[in-house]
């Protein structure tokens, strides 16, 4: 069956050559994409913002200096200006700062600084009760992260080698120096000890107006592990970002971490833009790039307060593989939105099974398995085409954020198919071919391999591979 199958005549093949040659039409995801200008959210709950992208969506939380936490939700940067704020948390505190969002084995949690009625500024953090970043959300308590319910705020996770750890900002006994600390996790709720510093204040940038670490994010690419952090104190224009990096065994062990002799971001007076530091990073929509959310004051003058407005750019990698952060823009600069915002969402169906091209148990991991699956509206089967170039496109999934792959460079019939990070190689390019009647032949840049229902399979978890372009019911698929 299957020698039949592969077997097609050669005046079959003639007549699909001729119906293949209709291009693609055009679609959203070819389109001039949306734009926008900063500030992406204004005052007043816009300072120490944390951005993050997940299944469709952005959810923002920032500073309110009151006793709740708000999010906001928008399916474009553009539309978080707009987006209400919901009450996500209320604290008990009077007075709430930095929240960061951050997702830990399925669940979201939230980890903020408040104070209470003039004690000590603590961490404190919530736990969702199921996927949605909205919550509802349960209130876990105070992390102990430094002796004595120490002070201890602007908390950031950083996942390492399978383990998870905490890090903040808080004085060293022994110089008084606002610094970064680090601590182990047991739990997301709970710190397995006093936290350790990796970091002081004291280069000459990170001692402006005061002498400041605070802010930590972590930001790791290809292996290597980096966290930002904001240095200087906010009260001046001279607020900015500096980084470290993990070069060693122990993420407790300050001699792990290496620091960048020089600032990543700061004030840029020919852009009017003072202080731009307390930040994060997110992933575009379609996983193809790295953007950066920060708050800045307008005016030199401007310092802490709820000046600060939430602004966003895209970054870029420097050649020996370090984040370069750029500069930061003018409030008049027209920006193109995150890669995948112009896309629309598509399914891949299959016509010989009517099965859809799946992100196969939902797994997030590099070299995460594509197979076929019963077509429904989970986010495992919505898929981002966006145009590259010569007329291929990356193909990515909106649950993995993971791009469609040829494993291993394969070119042999029979070659396995992946999702991995975006990379925009040619094992990531496929040329997407529409006939008259709609069904699409979708065929690998490298490889020059097409789409496959392996072995005419018609059940679920059948398999996709690659295989000689034949433009057989087994490798035409509709795209809509």
């Amino acid at each position: 069956m299957l020698f039949l199958r592969r077997a097609l005549s050669l005046a079959a093949v003639l007549l699909l050559s001729v119906s293949l040659t209709v291009a693609v039409g055009p679609s959203p995801a070819q389109a001039a994409g949306p734009t926008f200008t900063n500030p992406v959210v204004d005052t007043p709950n816009s300072a120490d913002p944390t951005l993050v992208h997940s299944n469709g969506f952005y959810y923002y939380v920032a500073t309110t200096w009151s006793s709740t936490v708000v999010m906001r939700k928008a399916s474009t940067i553009a539309g978080l200006q707009v987006a209400a704020e919901q009450v996500v948390v209320n604290t008990g505190g009077t007075s709430m700062w930095a929240p960061h969002l951050e997702q830990i084995n399925g669940r979201w949690y939230l980890y903020y600084s408040v104070e209470q009625s003039g004690g000590a500024r603590r961490t404190h953090v919530a736990e969702s009760a199921g996927a949605d970043p909205l919550g509802p959300y349960t209130i876990r308590g105070i992390l102990n992260l430094m002796p004595n319910n120490g002070w201890a705020i602007d908390a950031g996770v950083l996942k390492l080698n399978g383990a998870n750890y905490l890090m903040f900002s808080a004085f060293e006994a022994s110089d008084n120096l606002q610094s970064l600390f680090i601590a182990p996790l047991t739990n997301p709720w709970t710190a397995g000890a006093f936290g350790t510093r990796i970091s002081a204040p004291t280069l000459a940038w990170e001692t402006q107006n005061g002498a400041v670490n605070e802010g930590p994010f972590a930001l790791q690419r290809n292996g290597r592990t980096f966290l930002t952090y904001s240095a200087s104190h906010c009260q001046g224009p001279n607020y900015k970002i500096g980084m470290l990096e993990y070069t060693g065994t122990n993420p407790l062990s300050a001699s792990s971490w290496t620091k960048a002799a020089n600032p990543l971001f700061q004030r840029s007076d020919a852009n009017g833009v003072y202080g731009p530091a307390h930040h994060s990073f997110f992933t575009s929509p379609d996983g193809t790039e790295t953007w950066i959310a920060y708050h800045a004051n307008a005016s030199a003058t401007q310092g802490c307060g709820t000046t600060r407005t939430t602004r966003v750019q895209k970054i870029s990698w420097n050649s020996d593989g370090t984040p370069n952060l750029g500069v930061p823009v003018s409030t008049n600069t027209i920006l193109a939105a995150p890669s995948g915002e112009n896309a629309t969402v598509v399914e891949i169906r299959n016509q010989h099974s009517g099965l859809c091209l799946d992100d196969y148990n939902w797994l997030t991991a590099a070299g995460a398995e594509v197979r076929q699956w019963t077509c429904s509206t989970a986010a495992v089967q919505d898929w981002f085409l966006t145009p590259t170039a010569d007329g291929f496109h990356q193909i990515s999934n909106r649950h993995s954020g993971l791009c469609l792959d040829d494993k291993e460079w394969a070119t042999a019939a029979g070659s396995v198919i992946q999702q991995w990070p975006c990379n925009g190689l040619a094992v990531q390019q496929w040329r997407v071919t529409t006939d008259a009647n709609g069904w699409s032949t979708i065929q690998n840049r490298h490889s020059g391999l097409c789409l496959d229902d392996y072995n005419l399979v018609t059940t679920p978890g059948a398999e996709v591979r690659q295989w000689t372009c034949l433009g057989n019911n087994a490798q035409r698929w509709r795209i809509a």
